[in-house]
């Protein structure tokens, strides 16, 4: 079976998933968006308000920084990418998502990354980076370099948001942590 149509049947199984008590206040599950053949993957923390309306990660002020510096940096847009977050439900207020919730969302984060097979992925911000890395230690302290995880390399960046609220220094790292992962996926 094609990735595509896996990833497709894990998308309705997660539609109605109950595991957690986000379900009881989503609008929708954002599941993931891309190419399910994608050499790049993007995993990110959890949906925020605009992701939870349209269904789709990365499509609010955060999602349109991702954008333009997936664009000027990688030279392509997010159709040539998977891009997906750790938790598929939006938290409150956009809080953080609870040990609770990322645990009961884990399965799905692994199967996406099995059924895609990316070459490299980039986590964008602590969340994502702490999990996929199984380490206590901030995104300050681990970004700049790849991790080997197997058959992927793992580049952990800053979140779009904290780029937004913190500016040009961040952003600049942000510019490295992707050309980093460029090379790696072999785009130049």
């Amino acid at each position: 079976m094609a990735p595509g149509t896996e990833l497709a049947d894990l998308a309705r199984e997660a539609a109605g998933c109950d595991r957690c008590p986000l379900a009881a206040q989503r609008t929708q599950v954002v599941f993931g968006v891309g190419d399910p053949e994608a050499d790049l993957m993007f995993v990110g923390e959890a949906p925020g308000r605009d992701e939870d309306l349209q269904g789709e990660p990365f499509v609010g002020r955060s999602g349109k920084l991702l954008d333009r510096l997936m664009q000027e940096e990688l030279g392509v847009d997010r159709s040539r990418c998977y891009i997906a977050n750790v938790v598929k439900c939006r938290p409150p207020d956009n809080r953080d998502p609870t040990p609770v919730e990322i645990a009961a969302c884990r399965p799905y984060l692994e199967a996406q990354l099995q059924l895609v097979r990316p070459k490299v992925v980039v986590t964008l911000g602590n969340f994502s980076t702490r999990l996929l890395l199984e380490t206590d230690l901030g995104i300050t302290k681990v970004r700049g370099k790849a991790y080997p995880m197997g058959e992927w390399q793992l580049v952990p960046t800053y979140h779009p948001a904290a780029a937004l609220r913190s500016g040009g220094v961040v952003v600049a790292e942000m510019r490295a942590d992707l050309v980093r992962a460029k090379q790696l996926v072999g785009w130049g």
